[in-house]
């Protein structure tokens, strides 16, 4: 297909995009996305993150020909949704987060089915090869229904993956699967990273989309908190958390650290949250020693994703950006 061909430098884009579910009855109109512009470069691993209800679905609903937009603008590829439905279609695979197939189809047979619907000639499909990859070669002429929910899971990736799009959307891919199922989802995506496919990841366990993702938009709400660089969207967050394990156990806070964001953990060791910049490591450690406390060990932690995405999303009033560091 020609598309396959074509490099544009965004995978994804929506301008001002708005969805608008009607009421019923009681019940107002609800306003799922609220102009959402999103541009997601081509090439990229980029993390799509928001709690329950923020409207990521919707969003990948409406790139997936599966709900309309109200307004605004989406492309695909380059391809804008409305003027070439057929083209921006073609040039994204969608796993959706429920499992639905088939479970009287084997893989082999699923794959296969998909493979028509995007018009594949035979000769071009990769039905076998792709169950390989997914580690599901001996189960291709399985009934599907025999399959545990790890490998439905692997298989919908596959049913994705048979038209050879350029963009894959994988929506909570890893949701009630093991450890070990997860590392071979996330070394496969790589893999395909490396070939070329741009991954937009939607994911609750935020840690694989810190591990994983170059640019992480942040939704909430049906609006976009955030769009950044990992990097920087890590910075936002302005303090640190000085945790000493002291040789003798504490009790209590010492008084003389009662000034500062000091806590005891459930393990024993003192954690004193500061703002790099305005205070050093070196007053902290004169205050733990003025304070008698004889230190074991320390370690500095850095803010991650989680302390982020929580600061975006949660209990903050309109136009507040608790992020934004102090001048």
């Amino acid at each position: 297909m020609s598309y396959i061909n074509t490099k544009p430098d965004l995978a994804l884009e929506t301008i001002d995009l708005r969805k608008t579910y009607p009421g019923r009855r009681k019940t107002p109109p609800m306003e799922a996305l609220k102009g959402v512009s999103l541009q997601i470069p081509r090439g990229s691993i980029f993390g799509l993150l928001g709690p329950n209800g923020a409207g990521k679905s919707t969003l990948i609903n409406i790139f997936a020909g599966l709900t309309r937009k109200t307004s605004g603008i989406a492309r695909i590829w380059d391809f804008d949704i409305d003027e070439a439905p057929r083209q921006a279609r073609a040039a994204i695979g969608v796993v959706p987060q429920e499992i639905n197939m088939d479970p009287f189809f084997s893989p082999l047979e699923s794959l296969e089915f998909q493979a028509g619907f995007y018009g594949v000639p035979k000769r071009e499909r990769r039905s076998r090869e792709i169950l390989e990859a997914m580690g599901l070669a001996d189960k291709a002429n399985a009934y599907v229904r025999e399959l545990s929910g790890g490998m439905k899971r692997r298989l919908l990736i596959a049913k994705a993956l048979v038209h050879n799009p350029p963009v894959l959307v994988l929506d909570e891919p890893t949701a009630g699967v093991d450890i070990e199922l997860r590392r071979q989802l996330w070394d496969y995506v790589r893999e395909l990273h490396s070939r070329g496919s741009t991954i937009i990841l939607t994911t609750h366990y935020l840690e694989e989309a810190q591990e994983l993702c170059d640019q992480i938009a942040i939704v909430n709400h049906g609006e976009v908190v955030a769009c950044e660089r990992k990097d920087d969207l890590l910075k936002r967050l302005d303090h640190k958390t000085l945790v000493i394990d002291p040789v003798e156990p504490l009790d209590a806070v010492p008084a003389n650290l009662s000034a500062y964001d000091a806590t005891l953990r459930p393990d024993g060791a003192l954690a004193i949250t500061y703002q790099f910049g305005r205070q050093s490591v070196a007053e902290l450690i004169e205050q733990v020693r003025a304070a008698n406390i004889r230190i074991n060990d320390l370690q500095t932690v850095e803010p991650d994703l989680e302390d982020v995405f929580l600061a975006l999303t949660y209990n903050q009033p309109d136009g507040d950006d608790p992020t934004a560091k102090s001048a």
